[in-house]
């Protein structure tokens, strides 16, 4: 199975240092990967990095709690396509999902759907562990209603990361035509596959090099 071209290779902590961007970016171009995924910060630098290669760049909105105000997330999302993102994977508000304000998150969501626009994908992270599975897919169907291209199963900083369960749950409540993107301790080939083979079309890791060399590797992401 030919894993580099649906991985999302990723660095989101916050101590990530420039050489960093720059080690991830040079491993993203050698291997093929279909994105690097980065905090905002770090877009404009990375967009720099990949001139000339097919690489995307990816960054995250709300992120890591998804608590900031819809406002908030639309400017973030507006800024990081101006500065060469054509994906942006954003956080819901998890806590107004658990209340039952279904408005407020498909609001949330459309929110940063208008001001990516026609230039960015946009990917709902929903945190699966902190989600029952009524939740979920409720979360899934908000995010296609408001006009998302993905669900995302988590952010990596939470109590969990992406189980086959819960792809499989996600891609069912979906259907064919949405993306559904794995994310959040995977950290070998054999994981990515059953991801992958769960129904997932991307993953994100940062462990990607390891994933495609067939190694493991001990990465949080």
């Amino acid at each position: 199975m030919k894993l580099a071209n649906k991985i999302d290779h990723t660095a989101l902590k916050p101590d990530t240092t420039r050489e960093q961007i720059e080690v991830l970016c040079n491993e993203a171009r050698e291997y093929g990967f279909y994105s690097v995924c980065v905090n905002p910060t770090w877009v404009a630098y990375s967009n720099e990095l990949l001139k000339g290669s097919e690489v995307k760049v990816c960054t995250v909105i709300g992120f890591p709690l998804g608590a900031t105000a819809s406002a908030v997330k639309a400017f973030e999302a507006k800024y990081a396509v101006e500065k060469g993102a054509t994906e942006v994977d954003m956080v819901i508000n998890i806590g107004a999902l658990k209340d039952g304000q279904h408005d407020a998150v498909k609001q949330d969501i459309e929110a940063v759907v208008q001001a990516a626009g026609e230039k960015a994908l946009v990917k709902v992270i929903i945190e699966t562990c902190l989600l029952t599975d009524e939740e979920k897919e409720i979360a899934c169907r908000l995010a296609i209603t408001a006009g998302a291209d993905y669900v995302k199963t988590s952010t990596g900083f939470s109590t969990g990361g992406a189980t086959k369960e819960d792809i499989a749950l996600m891609r069912k409540t979906v259907g064919p035509n949405v993306g559904v993107k794995a994310s959040g301790g995977i950290r070998d080939t054999e994981t990515a596959e059953a991801m992958v083979t769960a129904g997932a079309s991307r993953i994100g890791a940062s462990a990607s090099v390891a994933i495609v060399n067939d190694e493991e590797s001990d990465s949080d992401y």
